[in-house]
């Protein structure tokens, strides 16, 4: 039979233990908080922030070296107490998944082009308007002044937040069995486009029949003529071997379109002022970073195409230009028709 002593030792190491074990769930509940607090994907903790980066290129691609120089320059800037973690080639989803997942709060950061934004942020309708741009030169001067800076806000209600954008080249036209020198040569020809309102609307100007195709199944459909044709820029072109189909590649130039670097609004308003810092700065250094990548990629991809036989077409924009006047002058009056005047009027 337990003596009064013995019971009195039984009782203590119950309560001590009964104590122990509610300090430690609260402890794990408080941690558990911390983690969930503010966004979805970021991270709370003694040891900084984790915000989750993912996008579906490959680990070789200047987007994601320029990514990871941005999330190396974070962590150094902020001491390691902000850093991000990347996901790359698809590991969390397709480009539009990933930004579904950026909608939702439960991605932080992703990469997309700015044709697919348009059908929730009109204004991005803009970098799909055919020749907008003069060149290259003129594309970057319009993306770094106000009115380019401006864009990068103009998804907030949507929950995309631009940080930065990155060089994705001009896009042409590549075709299976003949070279699209006019307008006239896309005449009843389908050509792949993005599933952009814009892009449709631009291959309809110049004759062609616009057919939204995903990318990954596109070599099939050039293939099995599910189409006649694409467009897009060399690394792309060279990349997804969808020249080995379509060996014709016509360097008409019709648009510039940039990816476009996106926090979720609602990771962005959980930052301090010195973390928002931080990023942004990271982001301009990797924008440097990347456009020199890609310009090294572009010169690559175009000998590796040209060694690869296929068939390069420098070509007057001009009779392309004249085709989609129309399609320009409807977007008058427009908010898409007020940034191209005033795209015109920066030298």
């Amino acid at each position: 039979m337990p003596t009064q002593g013995s019971s009195r030792a039984v009782y203590s190491f119950v309560a001590g233990f009964a104590v122990a074990l509610f300090l430690a769930t609260a402890g794990f509940a408080l941690v558990l908080k911390a983690r969930v607090s503010g966004n979805a994907g970021g991270a709370f903790g003694a040891a900084g922030r984790t915000l989750t980066l993912a996008h579906a290129l490959e680990p070789t691609h200047p987007v994601h070296l320029a990514m990871e120089r941005m999330a190396e320059r974070v962590e150094e800037l902020s001491d390691g107490n902000l850093r991000f973690t990347v996901y790359d080639s698809g590991q969390l989803g397709a480009e539009t998944d990933l930004l579904e997942q950026l909608q939702g709060g439960s991605l932080d950061i992703t990469k997309v082009s700015t044709s697919p934004l348009e059908s929730f942020v009109p204004e991005m309708a803009i970098f799909g308007v055919p020749y907008v741009f003069r060149d290259h030169d003129h594309f970057w001067r319009v993306l770094e002044s106000p009115l380019g800076l401006r864009l990068l806000s103009a998804g907030d209600d949507a929950n995309v937040h631009g940080l930065c954008y990155y060089d994705a080249g001009a896009r042409s036209f590549y075709t299976v069995s003949k070279p699209a020198l006019t307008p006239a040569d896309l005449r009843g020809q389908a050509i792949r486009v993005q599933k952009s309102k814009t892009a449709m609307d631009m291959v309809e100007a110049m004759g062609g029949l616009p057919t939204p195709i995903a990318w990954g199944e596109l070599y099939s459909a050039l293939q099995q003529r599910m189409v006649d044709g694409a467009e897009n820029n060399p690394p792309s072109l060279h990349s997804s071997r969808h020249y080995e189909v379509a060996r014709h590649y016509v360097l008409n130039e019709h648009t510039r379109t940039p990816d476009i670097v996106l926090i979720a609004a609602s990771t962005w308003k959980t930052l301090s002022e010195e973390e928002r810092r931080i990023i942004q700065q990271a982001a301009r250094e990797s924008t440097t970073f990347q456009r020199a990548l890609w310009k090294e990629k572009s010169a690559e991809s175009m000998a590796a195409l040209e060694e690869a036989g296929v068939k390069i077409y420098p070509v007057d924009p001009k009779p392309f230009i004249d085709a989609v006047q129309p399609m320009i002058r409807a977007l008058d009056g427009t908010p898409v028709g007020k940034l191209v005047d005033e795209i015109g009027k920066i030298p």
